[in-house]
């Protein structure tokens, strides 16, 4: 049988929550012994995933996002759902710098982030039904790579 293990978070969509949602994560995870590299992009991407879901997902409304992680054997998996209004275009939509919102200070790079940062991700989304962020990364490989060089 794998290793496994699972968390779920529901909070409100308000932009104080953002910090808790990351944090939550990076605890869940702590688990695997994760480096802080690894760490900091986990953090990273959760925080671009749900920042996506308060600024485009609800506009400015509060309603609920979910979390779901799961660890198994050295993976961790995470979801981030909204139901709010959904993504026209998802492929437009994940390009560098595309933004529908040019008048905020944003740079329209949440997603190429969130490419960046983790070894896995996939968005479906449908309009008026909300959005679903797949993330995964491998902990360890770090560590595994940085013990290698130093020997």
């Amino acid at each position: 049988m794998k290793n496994t293990n699972e968390m779920e978070l529901l909070f409100d969509s308000k932009s104080v929550n953002e910090g808790f949602a990351r944090v939550a994560v990076a605890a869940f995870m702590t688990q695997l012994n994760p480096t802080l590299e690894e760490v900091a992009d986990v953090k990273t991407a959760v925080s671009e995933a749900v920042t996506n879901a308060i600024i485009h997902g609800y506009e400015k409304e509060i309603d609920k996002i979910r979390i779901h992680c799961r660890l198994e054997e050295q993976v961790l998996y995470i979801e981030i759902e909204d139901k709010g209004k959904g993504i026209e275009n998802v492929e437009q939509a994940m390009q560098p710098l595309f933004t529908t919102k040019p008048e905020l200070e944003r740079s329209g790079m949440g997603f190429s982030f969130m490419e960046a940062f983790m070894d896995e991700i996939s968005v479906e989304s449908e309009l008026g039904r909300g959005t679903l962020v797949k993330m995964q990364k491998e902990i360890g490989k770090g560590r595994e790579l940085w013990i290698t060089q130093s020997l």
